[in-house]
């Protein structure tokens, strides 16, 4: 299946701010939180449809995974 991640500028703003947010305390979680929200991104990849629906879209090729506190759509 020819599955293609794209972040939008939004979203990288986003994962930015996560990463300042989390290193004001731990700059080792901080580095682990935008790991495992990058891998999780990877994997859909290979498991398009792993996640929920995201409720808003109803749209079953949109899905939603949670990492932590933090939603990846």
């Amino acid at each position: 299946m020819d599955i293609e991640v794209e972040w939008s500028p939004e979203a990288l703003e986003d994962l930015e701010s996560i990463a300042e947010y989390i290193a004001r305390d731990s700059q080792f979680y901080a580095r682990a939180v935008v790991s495992k929200i990058l891998e999780v991104s990877r994997s859909v990849r290979d498991f398009p449809f792993v996640g929920r629906i995201v409720p808003e879209t109803e749209d079953e090729k949109i899905r939603e995974r949670f990492i932590y506190s933090y939603r990846l759509v």
